[in-house]
């Protein structure tokens, strides 16, 4: 009877050596070629959350600068900053009395301290609603004598009560006030007393959104809330040839972390009819 022995047989060490070896050179090969398409997906990856960021923050501005005061618009002389006046709300205000006499109408002849506003003060949403601290401005035109920011056109409001007929609201102004000029429509804007101007402004690759400081300082180099970091420069522009209605033009440029430039452009059109 013959025995059979079993021959168990390993591998070399050159054997293995040479597994290793070809085992890189072909991990070098698929690496070189995977490499370009991973680098490029991260790198579209990145561009697009700078671009969501971007798009958030330049639409956010859109919604606040149409919000402006008419005429209220400024832009700084190196257009990094763009400065105007917010509004909450507007109305209409009583020109004369009725027929029978009745009604609280805005005198432009005299110092007047109240006025009716037709409709209900109650009736409009929460966050609009006229309030102690407002300003009511009329007819702003941004020109010497019909100024907001000069207070040319401006006053505070001390309270809302009754109108003297149905369906109206008693302005009660703090300080009675001669408004320059009429409008032609019997329109009045309010500014809310919480936050009376806003800015937005780019400085050291940051963008900005300033708020409730004096009129007379214009455009604040720094501070406020951060909306946005990794900008490299804005472009604001106001086009206002049309005396209805201006163009506001805002491009930002922001810097991904791979040294890529993504430029935003978008443009806000402003009802400038006191």
């Amino acid at each position: 009877m013959k025995r059979i022995r079993n021959r168990i047989k390993g591998f070399s060490l050159l054997e293995l050596v040479i597994v290793i070896v070809i085992t890189a050179i072909l991990a070098a090969i698929i690496a070189t070629f995977i490499r370009q398409p991973i680098d490029a997906y991260i790198d579209s990856v990145r561009r697009a959350a700078l671009t969501d960021q971007a798009d958030t923050v330049i639409r956010r501005m859109a919604r606040d600068i149409r919000k402006a005061l008419p005429n209220s618009v400024r832009i700084s002389a190196d257009r990094q900053c763009i400065e105007f006046i917010p509004t909450k709300t507007g109305g209409r205000y009583r020109a004369q009395k009725n027929n029978s006499g009745q009604g609280d109408p805005l005198d432009f002849t005299t110092a007047d301290g109240s006025f009716d506003m037709y409709g209900l003060n109650s009736a409009l949403p929460a966050d609009r609603q006229i309030q102690a601290g407002d300003q009511i401005a009329v007819y702003n035109l941004g020109i010497a004598g019909a100024n907001a920011y000069n207070g040319d056109n401006t006053s505070t409001v001390a309270g809302v009560g009754t109108g003297d007929l149905p369906n109206e609201t008693k302005i009660i102004l703090a300080a009675p006030k001669q408004f320059p000029l009429t409008s032609a429509s019997k329109r009045f804007q309010v500014i809310p007393g919480n936050e009376n101007i806003v800015s937005f402004v780019c400085n050291g690759g940051t963008l900005y959104r300033n708020s409730n400081y004096g009129y007379a300082i214009s455009c604040p180099a720094a501070g406020g809330a951060i909306l946005a970091q990794h900008v490299s420069s804005c472009d604001f522009a106001y086009d206002h040839s049309n005396p209805r209605n201006a163009l506001v033009q805002m491009a930002i440029n922001m810097t991904t972390d791979g040294g890529e430039t993504v430029r935003l452009y978008h443009e806000a059109h402003i009802g400038n009819s006191p």
